[in-house]
């Protein structure tokens, strides 16, 4: 009889996704994993299979917040220029701005080298490039963001510029570099 499973899944897998966001793949250790869940090797194991399905469902988990949270900022009942300048600011006060972001790191990481890898990184850009472009579209027929160019473009300028401050923030860009970044980036959409 097997015995029953002593952890919380969620928890174990935010707590992996930390470790993996800190130290990326290929330099995660299972010794890093089990001290930082508590978990032992055998036990996670038997619930992720291996560090790689592991990383795969962590990118998953970090995929789903950001675009949680990306989700209710476009659903509030405010301007799309108030949208705008909440995740602008969220960009700048973000407590994790020296860690960069898991998606862009894992890009670097890995390139286009694993295929599962990059479907989830392209699932992420994609999903947040909708939910942009339903920012900017619904400002553009407000007349409050330029029409000089289509949502959908502005949509995936915006998204390569956040993403450009990340690799910033990973590299160890000075936060005046990247509030120039993201001002000037997000003052070229307006009219």
């Amino acid at each position: 009889m097997s015995r029953p499973r002593e952890f919380d899944i969620d928890h174990v897998l935010h707590q992996s996704m930390e470790v993996f966001w800190d130290k990326g793949y290929k330099s995660t250790s299972y010794e890093d994993l089990t001290r930082m869940t508590g978990v032992k090797k055998q036990s996670l194991y038997c619930v992720f299979n291996d560090k790689r399905s592991l990383f795969l469902k962590a990118l998953a988990h970090y995929r789903e917040q950001r675009i949680s949270n990306l989700k209710e900022l476009e659903e509030q009942n405010i301007s799309p220029l108030e949208k705008l300048e909440s995740l602008y600011n969220s960009l700048l006060h973000d407590e994790e701005l020296c860690r960069g972001c898991l998606m862009v790191n894992t890009a670097l990481e890995f390139a286009k080298d694993d295929k599962e890898v990059t479907r989830e990184i392209e699932l992420m850009s994609a999903e947040t490039k909708h939910i942009l472009e339903k920012i900017i579209s619904s400002g553009q027929k407000q007349q409050l963001i330029t029409t000089r160019f289509s949502s959908s473009v502005l949509a995936a300028y915006l998204n390569n510029a956040i993403s450009g401050s990340k690799i910033l923030e990973k590299s160890g860009g000075s936060r005046e570099q990247i509030e120039a970044v993201l001002r000037t980036s997000f003052a070229l959409i307006l009219p």
